[in-house]
């Protein structure tokens, strides 16, 4: 994708801009003479993450079905932007002081954002996120991996990352940057997503803020890596304890103390994370559950079942059924806005 300074007057197009960087999108001025509709969207790549300094002139809105990506919106300066997530969720505002931080889930609306607002847009891949926080922590994360909706950028950790951010961006864009250079480009990357792990409110926050936690040794670090790159591989303890080079009771013993399971338990881990993942994204007159269940290395289709529930508490039914709720209810990426406003 790389980096895109784009400018418009045409309503249709911005649409089609966010939705090609972004999320597919339905969008509508709200009528207003004195703020002409002049978008200019300034955006870059960087590996998990699209960062875009975005602005439209006037006061519009949006609508999206399910993310499938965390997301930030922090304004900068003036101008607010008004949110709506999922059905039983309070309204959230941005503001200059309070950024925003979305899930993944839940279909998004933006009820207004004003012509004033310039904001830092920032999309995060949602399972790059978690896997970096397994790292970072040692053990897979338990349960969803969610955050408090609002981060105080007024000051602090928030204020910090939201200034990072941009910076990181503006250089990105420059097409001679040291930012895409391989040996600087994947350090940013990380540091990006550290500092977010560190600025906003989640269940391992007070994990990560704490000094001198002990580093997981290399041969664990090995096995969890062998498992990543090939979660569908037909692993065994023996295995996965030879790639370690260890024996198995000291990679058994080691996973214990370390990651808080067994190996094969973390394999297990790591293969429904897929599972989930793939079922998210999948068209269900496509594929079926059991075909992704068995692509990953699931046999057995009454534990598979019992284990995915227990893990995201719901059935991959469910899940691969959801997948399909926006692409049928949501707006075609090639149509035009609705309704009057949206000229």
């Amino acid at each position: 994708m790389g980096g895109s300074s784009f400018r418009t007057r045409d309503v249709d197009q911005a649409r089609v801009e966010i939705g090609a960087r972004y999320y597919a999108n339905v969008m509508d001025v709200i009528e207003r003479w004195d703020r002409p509709f002049a978008a200019r969207f300034d955006t870059v790549e960087l590996g998990p993450l699209v960062i875009g300094d975005l602005a439209c002139g006037a006061d519009v809105r949006m609508r999206f079905g399910e993310l499938g990506a965390f997301h930030v919106n922090a304004p900068m300066g003036g101008g607010i932007m008004e949110l709506r997530q999922g059905g039983g969720r309070a309204p959230l505002l941005a503001t200059a002081a309070e950024a925003v931080v979305l899930d993944p889930l839940g279909d998004t609306v933006l009820d207004r954002w004003s012509g004033d607002c310039r904001a830092l847009s920032v999309k995060i891949d949602a399972a790059a996120l978690r896997d970096h926080l397994e790292r970072l922590t040692g053990r897979p994360p338990r349960g969803r991996l969610s955050f408090a909706p609002r981060l105080d950028t007024s000051r602090g950790p928030g204020l910090a990352w939201v200034r990072f951010a941009r910076q990181a961006a503006r250089e990105a864009l420059r097409g001679d940057s040291l930012a895409h250079h391989e040996l600087v480009a994947l350090p940013l990357q990380e540091a990006l997503l550290n500092g977010l792990l560190l600025a906003a409110e989640h269940p391992w926050r007070e994990e990560l803020d704490r000094p001198g936690e002990r580093l997981r040794p290399a041969p664990v670090k090995r096995a969890m890596d062998a498992v990543r790159a090939r979660p569908e591989h037909p692993f065994t303890t023996t295995e996965l304890a030879a790639l370690a080079k260890v024996s198995v009771r000291r990679l058994q013993e080691s996973f214990r103390e370390y990651v808080g399971m067994s190996p094969m338990a973390y394999v297990r881990e790591v293969r429904l994370d897929r599972v989930h993942e793939e079922l998210r994204k999948a068209d269900p007159g496509e594929r079926g559950v059991g075909e992704v269940a068995w692509r990953w290395g699931f046999a057995h289709q009454g534990r598979f079942a019992a284990r995915y529930r227990a893990r995201f508490g719901e059935t991959p039914s469910q899940t691969l059924r959801g997948s399909a709720s926006w692409s049928a209810s949501g707006p075609d990426p090639g149509s035009s806005p609705a309704g009057p406003a949206g000229r």
